[in-house]
């Protein structure tokens, strides 16, 4: 049986189809149809039909006729599946193969003289993460600032997080107490927690960073977007990962939904606000430090306005700097 790639397939879908299920509503298909003769518009799909045997000749009505596409389905079907599974074995011994050679590099006291330092682009930065993310062993670390990402990516990275936390790496993700807004940050955060991963909200605007197995941290160019860095300096790294675990120790279950819980994040949004009209920043660099949108953020000015009794933002400002307001309050429910 020949092999049927892409291209066949996509011929198949279309005209084939379409000529099989018009052979099929009308018995059978003249041999003398001009669709179906050397320069005809179905020519193609004819041949791919005849060769796939779902079509056979009648000579006693010169028609040709369908076949039972089961009797076919498995004789295309099987072959592609051997291939799909022998291709499997061989990346993944390909693989293991590549994972001595990382293991001797990474030994090597040129690796950390020469590498510590790396700059990637583009998709680049994604291919780096996929190879990097199949290699950690132990621990994964991320921080997310802002939600910013749609259901469809938020699902792809469930699958492939689901798929390192089920390999026994411990996973920790950091979101900004805003990430509690989006119905599909909670799908994922659900998929992933279930699995064992942690979960947890910040009201401080932090940096985007992945730490592998305390080793390799990828972090955001400060001045070029769409530039990762890729830090393999020991000592830098420690430093990341520390500055972590701090975020960590002050961060909120994600997962919790006390009462008293609900109020302090409401509590230190509120805070984190006031800080960012005291020190007068412009609306879109507060409403990003906060994770939330502009619409959103003027909202929470809106709400201060009046409770404070203030016409604009500048007297508000004034207001909270004139009764000693720093924004450093945050009120604890004790309960």
């Amino acid at each position: 049986m020949a092999s049927y790639g892409p291209d066949a397939r996509a011929l198949f879908e279309d005209d084939a189809t379409k000529l099989y299920e018009e052979i099929c509503n009308n018995g059978g298909i003249a041999a003398s149809d001009i669709r179906i003769d050397e320069i005809g518009e179905y020519r193609g799909a004819f041949d791919l039909l005849v060769e796939m045997g779902l079509l056979g000749y009648d000579g006693e009505q010169d028609l040709w006729v369908p076949e039972d596409p089961g009797s076919v389905q498995s004789r295309v079907v099987s072959p592609l599946s051997h291939q799909a599974a022998t291709l499997l074995a061989e990346s993944a011994q390909w693989n293991d193969a590549f994972g001595s050679l990382n293991q001797s590099w990474r030994r090597a006291p040129q690796a950390s003289a020469s590498r510590s330092i790396t700059y990637l682009r583009g998709p680049a930065i994604n291919s780096f993460l996929e190879q990097a993310l199949i290699e950690c062993e132990e621990e994964l670390l991320t921080a997310q600032p802002q939600t910013g990402r749609d259901a469809a990516g938020l699902a792809s990275a469930a699958l492939r997080d689901i798929g390192t936390v089920e390999r026994g790496v411990k996973m920790r993700t950091l979101y900004q107490h805003s990430a509690r807004r989006s119905s599909a940050t909670h799908k994922y955060v659900s998929a992933v927690t279930a699995r064992g991963a942690e979960v947890r909200t910040l009201d401080e605007f932090f940096n985007r960073m992945i730490v592998m197995d305390g080793r390799v941290a990828v972090i955001p160019h400060q001045d070029q977007a769409g530039v990762a860095v890729i830090v393999r300096e020991p000592a830098v790294v420690d430093y990341l990962v520390d500055v972590f675990e701090r975020s960590w120790a002050r961060a909120r279950p994600f997962t919790s939904k006390e009462t008293s819980l609900m109020k302090d994040i409401a509590s230190e949004q509120r805070a984190m606000t006031m800080r960012m009209l005291i020190e007068g920043h412009a609306d879109p660099v507060s409403a990003k430090r906060l994770g939330v949108s502009p619409r959103t953020y003027a909202g929470y000015v809106a709400d201060l306005k009046t409770e404070y009794e203030a016409e604009t933002r500048f007297q508000l400002g004034y207001l909270l700097g004139r009764q000693g307001i720093s924004g450093q309050e945050v009120e604890i429910d004790d309960d």
